[in-house]
């Protein structure tokens, strides 16, 4: 993991200081609600439906037990005993006094942590593959162009003002846990035939009231020209954005509208900053910089390849242990080693929240099992980077003690969700009743892993927080004359190997349903995915795509009640 330098301790200190100077004089009346909003957002604090939210940044999805433990410790003194774990690699907080926030903002300092710049017209946390530095699918490490890219990005004063807000996800696998053609700009590693490193750049990618695939600007660039690569992008997007309509403002509308033109463009600033800037050719990162980052992201201290390693399966293990290493456990790089993935989905609790005392009892796990590290994911769980083969039945016995060993991942009950209506100030509807009701239709472990692999998103507004456009089945909270109500979508696709490697969005099966009909829309679309698969291992997405979507709808619409038309 990335030590802070001192530089970074103090630069984050002083951050915190700033804001407490800044939030002291807003609630003393010197500093107006209007001036100080712009401040609080870029420091990650929203004012939500019932009261503050702290988005706090978790870097390409890496995280220690010491900060679990205080990100823990935050949601017991300050909020309602828990935190919520974004697709976008973020910890959420909804229920802290405003005037608690710089005391937050402190505490997360001394663990390295803050908010800064996860909200606000600017560029967002860096997201990466939860499985970086691990994947036995990887090609090259991610990581440390990571690191790079957010201390490029971090205050950047040029970009601290854009259209709207601006994500960059980086993967460096085969199989892209990412999302990355679903970003503004999504980053690949990749080797070309000579062995050298660079990057495949997508750009204007994204959700929302308009889902766009990103367009492919750049096959292969030499990793070390990225930064100068993602000023040009950006400073087109800062010059041509649209500021006169925010549902025209992200850069996907201006690579839409523009086409080849937005790429020339890009082309010409690139080659502009390289020639013409005074310091232009400052910005080509040098190797010992690089080393230096990369330093940060090597092996563990005692961990290496464990010849002839096994995972240890007791002739009395349960049944329930078998299917823990068929879903929640990982190959790795490393001979001996596996990754594990701790469910935050679990009836009773909505996807991606985590107790206080959860959050406790996964950092205990992180330092037992995993050299004190874990990562977040894009699917909204914990994942254990370095677990020993020899330890995967003592941990599987101490996951499944602290809740954490639901063995779905990757099944229908593995969902994303939004906060929605229950508490985001946006949103048209709420996601976690939904994502409840049908969590508690699909409790039957059995059930399950007969319908197998599937993506089920739900968001509760067009913002598309829970990525709906991306899920094999996704579910869209919209308002008509103020009730909650449900668009329905199938076949979209994150890019993922269970997409086939594919990023597409879904097509609307209908008008929308009303709440209480969700699930049973949901259980007809199953039925009829299971009574239409060619062999007991098609995937649903399989067969969306073999027969199409008319078989789900009519399924889908013989189970409307109160939208029926008379």
């Amino acid at each position: 993991m990335y030590q802070y330098t001192p530089f970074d301790t103090q630069f984050v200190k002083q951050r915190a200081a700033q804001f407490r100077d800044q939030l002291q004089r807003n609630l003393a009346g010197t500093l107006g609600d209007d001036e100080f909003r712009a401040l609080r957002l870029q420091n990650g604090w929203y004012i939500q439906r019932h009261a503050p939210m702290a988005r706090i940044a978790v870097p390409y999805g890496e995280l220690s037990a010491t900060q679990l433990r205080m990100l823990a410790r935050i949601a017991r003194e300050f909020d309602r005993g828990y935190a919520h774990f974004t697709t976008r690699q973020n910890c959420q907080y909804n229920w802290i006094p405003l005037p608690k926030a710089a005391d937050v903002m402190d505490l997360l300092a001394s663990v390295s942590m803050h908010g800064i710049q996860t909200s606000g017209n600017c560029i967002r946390n860096i997201t990466s593959d939860c499985f970086a530095g691990v994947a036995a699918d990887e090609v090259i490490d991610p990581r440390p162009y990571c690191e790079i890219l957010r201390q490029w990005s971090t205050l950047n004063p040029e970009f601290a003002f854009l259209p709207r807000k601006f994500k960059i996800a980086v993967s460096g696998a085969k199989e892209d846990r990412a999302a990355i053609a679903w970003h503004d700009i999504g980053l690949q590693l990749l080797k070309n035939e000579a062995g050298e490193i660079g990057f495949k750049v997508l750009v204007g990618g994204g959700m929302g009231r308009t889902p766009v695939i990103g367009t492919v600007i750049s096959e292969f660039l030499p990793w070390q020209q990225i930064l100068v690569y993602l000023e040009a992008i950006v400073r087109v997007y800062n010059r041509y954005g649209r500021r006169d309509n925010m549902y025209k403002a992200r850069i996907k509308i201006l690579v839409k509208a523009e086409g080849q033109r937005f790429l020339d463009d890009v082309a010409e600033e690139f080659k502009k900053i390289l020639e013409l800037d005074s310091d232009g050719t400052e910005q080509i990162i040098p190797q010992a910089e690089f080393d230096r980052v990369a330093a940060h992201f090597v092996t563990p201290a005692g961990v290496a390849p464990i010849a002839n390693s096994r995972i240890d399966i007791p002739a009395d293990a349960p049944a329930a242990y078998q299917r823990w290493l068929e879903r929640n456990v990982h190959p790795h790089q490393l001979a001996g080693y596996r990754s594990v993935t701790l469910s935050l989905k679990r009836t009773g609790q909505a996807p991606g929240d985590a107790t206080d005392t959860q959050m406790e009892l996964a950092a205990e796990l992180a330092e037992r099992f995993s050299q004190a590290e874990l990562r977040v994911s894009h699917d909204q769980n914990l994942v254990l980077p370095w677990v020993r083969e020899s330890d995967l039945f003592a941990l599987w016995q101490a996951a499944r003690a602290a809740s954490f060993a639901t063995p779905n991942i990757g099944l229908l009950t593995d969902m994303i969700a939004c906060p929605g209506g229950d508490f985001c100030a946006l949103a048209n509807a709420r996601s976690i009743p939904i994502a409840e009701a049908i969590t508690e239709r699909f409790d039957d472990i059995d059930e399950l892993y007969d319908i197998g692999d599937i993506d089920l998103h739900i968001s509760g507004c067009i913002n598309s927080c829970g990525h709906h456009h991306s899920g094999h089945i996704g579910i869209l909270g919209v308002d008509k004359d103020g009730s909650e109500w449900y668009q329905v979508t199938l076949g979209g696709l994150d890019g993922s190997a269970i997409s086939g490697h594919q990023s597409t969005p879904g097509k609307v099966i209908g008008p929308s349903f009303a709440a209480d009909e969700v699930p049973d829309v949901i259980e007809a679309v199953l039925d009829t995915y299971r009574a239409q698969r060619s062999t007991a291992a098609e995937r649903f997405i399989d067969t969306v795509n073999r027969i199409g979507l008319d078989p789900f709808k009519t399924a889908a619409n013989a189970q409307r009640r109160s939208t029926a038309k008379a």
